[in-house]
């Protein structure tokens, strides 16, 4: 999945999906307050795209831990969140 966001907002001269990800940042603020891990996204999105870009595709446990509460939720429809996930079945069955 981060792949294909980072995949989406590379070949986004806008980026709108980091436009995307610092609105559910805001929203999730206001709409439930203070929250470690929020808050430690909105810090994350002030960085550089290629920074930010690291940090989602770091396969390391911290990159995972991230991805577990990602605001960039949305920035894929949801035909391209299916086509991954049936790629993925279609992997696991082939293995």
């Amino acid at each position: 999945m981060a792949r294909a966001i980072v995949e989406l907002i590379d070949n986004d001269d806008e980026r709108k999906g980091l436009s995307h990800a610092r609105g559910t940042c805001r929203r999730w603020l206001m709409d439930y307050g203070p929250d470690p891990s929020v808050e430690e996204w909105s810090r994350i999105l002030e960085r550089s795209w290629s920074e930010i870009r690291q940090v989602l595709l770091d396969e390391s446990e911290e990159g995972k831990r991230l991805r577990q509460n990602s605001p960039f939720a949305g920035v894929l429809s949801p035909r391209q969140r299916w086509d991954i996930y049936r790629r993925f079945r279609d992997e696991s069955h082939a293995a």
